[in-house]
Order: C-alpha cells, then structure tokens, then sequence
C-alpha cells in the first residue's frame, strides 16, 4: 500500500555505528533521539542490540514502547503536570526547568518508591526552554529548592540550541553552559554528572575538537537518521542520507497551465501561494499531503521532477522535463528531511516496510 517509508535498516545501523563511533570515541555518553521514526520499533532492535547509553523521546506515548529495555530512557520535552506519573512510570530522566512540575515529579516519584533523575536546562539564547543563562539568582533557586527534594536527583544540566532560534552551538556560548554547571558545583558543594550539550547541531564541533572539555552528553537524532549535522546541514562522512525513502502513486496525470485561472484568496491552509507562470506543464497527482508530509522537505530522487505543492490530501509535482515515462499508478520516490519524515513517520496513513 501506499505512500509508504522504506526504511532501509543496513544504511541506518550504518549512521547508528558511525554516530556512536563519532560521538564515544571523544569521550561523550550518547542519547538517541528516536522521535524523527516515531519510536519505530524495528529501529528500536537496532538501538537495543548497540553500545547507546540512553533512548530518548519526546512523548511519554513512545518511551511505553521501550518497557523493558536495557537503556535508560529519557524524556526530552518538559514534563507536563498531567503526565508526572507516568513521566516517573516510563522515563529514568527528564529535562525540566519549572521547579512546580520538579515537585510533582517528586511526589510522584514518592508514591512510585522511585529516584528520578533530572537535567536541569539552561537557555544560552535559543529562547526555547530552560532558566535563561543570565538569571543566576533564578537557576540558584531552582537549584536550592531540587537539592531539598528526596526523589530528585539533580543529574545535570543541559542546553537546547537551533530547533528554535536557530543558534548555532559553539565553544563559546556552551562554555557558558559548562561555567554555568561549575558555579552550581561550587556554590552547593555538589558535582554534577551530567552536561549535557546538545542535538545534531553540537556534533559538527566534536571534528573541530571545539566541544568543551566538561561537556560530556549529546542527544542526537538526525545525524544519525539522516546522516547530517544540523548546524549547517552539511553531509556526515560515511552516512547515509537515504535509509528513509518516500514512495506515493500517482493519482492524475495531465497537462495543464501552471497559473490559476479565476481571482485567487488563500489556500486550505490559510496561505496565499505565489505562482510562476511556465506555461502549460505535464503534472503529476499523487496520494499524499500535508497530512502524511511536509511538502517543503521532499527531494525527489529523480532530479527533473519539482515540487509544487500539496493540499492535505494531495501532492503535486511538475513532470514536465523528466525523461522517466510515468503513468497513473506509479510511484514516485523523495528523500525526505527531517520535518518531512518526522510528519511521514508520525502519520497513521503512511505505511511502513523494511530493507533488512
């Protein structure tokens, strides 16, 4: 069935052995970020069978996946009060920044008979989550206030650069990150396990050997899913980009004008798109939308074909100067970044099948 992620587990045990290569072998414990495949579980085999310290997640949902693994699990997003039970049940960390959801965290922890661990995030500028780096009064009391609960442990602290803001991580500003731990150390007489620092993007700086020295804990996810770092998209050496491919059938295939016709508003989606006048053009439909990808990360493998945008059920390509001779009923296939797989993975229309 279709549209489908052929997911190709030899390229991606590849990235995997690469990635921990890459990452242990300078001295850092390694957290897989499995959200981008949606906790797949024939990834997750992959990830049990390795030398990955942590399977990390964004959704409690996906670490019940994992019950009985050998690996600790983290949860990467903040904890919701809601979920603190389970949060507890499910996860062996968490990253958290509001000493409100710490408490709960304690609590039910208390009920559970359980330590948890927690990463204390720290914002350098990114301005997602975590205590901004310059409050220091702020991440003193927060700190003070952890080290009184007894089913806490302050395991560390971390950092999130890039998914928000775009900020690219360097030695300087997670230099700020690692003084920031040791004022901490000092100033409550305790050593921190963990400093966490970073995502896909920090990964670039371990070939500069520009990671600080007390750095000892990335999170990655896309250089291992999809083979780049995240600072400046570039190609890992030795990784594959393609253990995801994207296949969907074609639907409509006609020759139509690539403009409009009628006074045009905004689109099912509340946009007004802009359109480039090519004449009259052979265009392909094929059977998927926004609703399974996201139409701005889909990299056609045949590179005569272009995207020109998707409705939620709908993806339309222009097929105009492509020398392959497609016809209803074929398949069309797209390397996918990560916005486009981790929609494709999540969606509950796009099947998924396995090169093992």
């Amino acid at each position: 069935m279709y549209p489908r992620i052929v997911i190709n587990l030899k390229k991606l045990k590849n990235n995997l052995y690469k990635t921990i290569e890459m990452v242990k072998a300078s001295g850092h414990s390694l957290m897989i970020v499995t959200k981008g495949c949606c906790a797949d579980m024939e990834v997750y085999k992959l990830l049990e069978e390795s030398d990955v310290d942590y399977l990390a997640d964004s959704r409690i949902q996906s670490l019940k996946k994992y019950e009985g693994t050998k690996k600790e699990r983290v949860l990467l997003r903040l904890p919701m009060i809601s979920e603190v039970d389970e949060v507890v049940r499910y996860a062996d960390m968490s990253l958290n920044s509001e000493i409100d959801t710490i408490i709960r965290l304690n609590e039910a922890a208390e009920k559970q008979g359980k330590k948890h661990k927690i990463l204390l995030m720290i914002d350098l500028g990114d301005l997602r989550e975590g205590v901004f780096f310059k409050n220091e009064n702020e991440i003193y009391h927060i700190t003070e206030e952890i080290l009184k609960l007894a089913n806490i442990e302050l395991y560390g602290i971390g950092v999130n650069l890039t998914c928000y803001g775009a900020v690219i991580p360097t030695k300087e500003n997670l230099s700020y990150l690692v003084e920031t731990a040791e004022k901490i150390e000092r100033k409550f007489n305790i050593k921190l396990k963990m400093i966490s620092g970073g995502n896909s993007s920090s990964v670039y700086l371990i070939g500069r050997n520009e990671l600080p020295e007390r750095i000892n804990n990335l999170r990655v996810g896309e250089a291992f899913l999809l083979g780049n770092e995240t600072s400046y998209g570039k190609m890992l050496e030795g990784f594959y980009d393609d253990a995801f491919i994207f296949e969907a059938e074609i639907i409509e295939l006609k020759k139509k004008q690539s403009i409009p016709v009628g006074e045009t508003g905004v689109d099912a989606f509340g946009s007004k798109p802009v359109y480039e006048d090519l004449g009259i053009i052979k265009r392909a439909i094929l059977a998927a939308g926004r609703q399974d990808i996201d139409p701005e990360g889909m990299h056609p493998i045949d590179s005569e074909i272009y995207v020109l945008g998707a409705s939620s059920d709908h993806l339309i390509l222009n097929v105009d100067n492509s020398q392959e001779d497609y016809k209803v009923g074929g398949i069309v296939k797209f390397k996918l970044n990560y916005s486009s797989l981790l929609r494709a993975a999540t969606s509950p229309f796009v099947e998924k099948v396995y090169i093992k």
